[in-house]
């Protein structure tokens, strides 16, 4: 790797990458067969001061540059994507969301409890509505000084373990994206229901659920855009599309770690199988790939400093590192053979978390939509 690190951002690498591999390792695979919430994982990063990375000072956290969380998620998301998916909630998403759209009075309540150890979750998809994001119908009508929330969604990351919700909805029967703002929901709200629990493929640790607003009455103080907010929200989502990125860039690092040391061990036909031409060209395409992968992750990063993500450059790093992620952990394991193949082994379990990357956050189709929209609407200017 030779993007260019300050000596403060080798070391939050470097903590990240030793928290991971003496505790996270060895209990990835409970989570993923138990499906059960890493509270373990979670308390240590408290302690860690890996939660909360991007929230400001002034409540709790400590205002790192978005390239010091990428450089976290990314060493935790090696041996656990569990662990590192839930870093991404609790530092980019619904938290940058609530650090660079809400009222002050919002980010003294809500912002220390991401510190202390809470994953918030956004609420986005609905069962018409996925892609068509401004096609959601979940609607917010005023009633005296609140509001009524009615409406049900989908694959929400997080659902039932989640103690804060940013919803976003509809106000007052606007059409379009105009008619798109968010409002702050607290679990535990009457009206607000967990229903059910999606059968995940991969990622089973953090439970993706259904959840269902039932003229939820929610606080008007909790208004955190109003309709006509949808390109704002949009905009803090963009965090979140890198932060995915990030954790399948994580994920193809583990597996091509993997790789590499079993190819180096493992013998057949009296030498290691690393030394077979055919394997050797399958790890230096899978160490191409997640360099590249790297790079753009590292950029989009970088460049955002400690704002926002541009959203052609988290969009391009999204494509490719989820893709790169499915195909570095399906070649690791088939370096691995029928070994990879088995549970007892943790590649079998992270081509299963990889694939959800080219899905959630936006696919890879749409992704390559915003990034063809960009370059096609650039082909006048100077040097296209």
């Amino acid at each position: 790797m030779r993007f260019p690190l300050t000596a403060e951002q080798e070391a939050v690498r470097a903590r990240a990458r030793a928290l991971a591999d003496q505790e996270f390792r060895e209990r990835a695979a409970r989570w993923d067969e138990r499906e059960e919430y890493p509270w373990e994982n979670v308390k240590q990063l408290v302690e860690a001061g890996f939660m909360g990375m991007t929230v400001p000072a002034a409540y709790g956290g400590q205002g790192r540059a978005l390239l010091d969380v990428v450089l976290a998620i990314e060493q935790v998301a090696r041996v656990c994507g569990v662990t590192g998916r839930l870093l991404v909630d609790s530092n980019l998403g619904p938290v940058g969301a609530i650090v660079h759209c809400g009222t002050e009075a919002q980010k003294q309540k809500y912002l220390p409890r991401v510190v202390r150890g809470d994953k918030p979750a956004i609420a986005i998809t609905e069962p018409g509505a996925g892609s068509a994001a401004s096609e959601l119908e979940t609607r917010a009508e005023r009633d005296g000084d609140a509001w009524l929330l009615t409406g049900t969604k989908r694959w929400i990351t997080g659902a039932g373990v989640s103690q804060t919700y940013v919803v976003l909805c509809r106000f007052d029967g606007i059409p379009g994206s105009a008619g798109i703002g968010a409002l702050i929901v607290e679990a535990g709200t009457p009206g607000l229901a967990v229903t059910r629990r999606e059968r995940a493929m991969g990622m089973r640790g953090i439970p993706e659920g259904e959840v269902v607003f039932d003229r939820c009455r929610v606080p008007g103080d909790n208004l955190l855009l109003p309709a006509g907010g949808f390109k704002r929200l949009m905009s803090a989502y963009n965090g979140q599309r890198l932060g995915a990125a990030t954790v399948a860039l994580g994920l193809a690092q583990g597996a091509l770690e993997a790789a590499v040391r079993y190819a180096g061990e493992r013998q057949q036909f009296g030498r290691p199988i690393g030394h077979f031409q055919g394997l050797r060209w399958m790890v230096a395409d899978m160490a191409l790939q997640v360099e590249a992968a790297r790079q753009l992750v590292y950029r989009a990063a970088a460049n955002a400093g400690h704002g926002l993500p541009d959203m052609i450059e988290a969009a391009m790093a999204k494509t490719l590192a989820s893709e790169t992620a499915v195909r570095v952990t399906n070649d690791a394991l088939q370096i691995f053979g029928a070994s990879g193949y088995s549970r007892d082994l943790p590649l079998e379990r992270m081509v299963r978390d990889a694939r959800m990357f080219t899905i959630g956050g936006g696919t890879v189709q749409m992704m390559r939509n915003l990034v063809a929209g960009a370059w096609l609407g650039r082909l006048d200017e100077p040097g296209l």
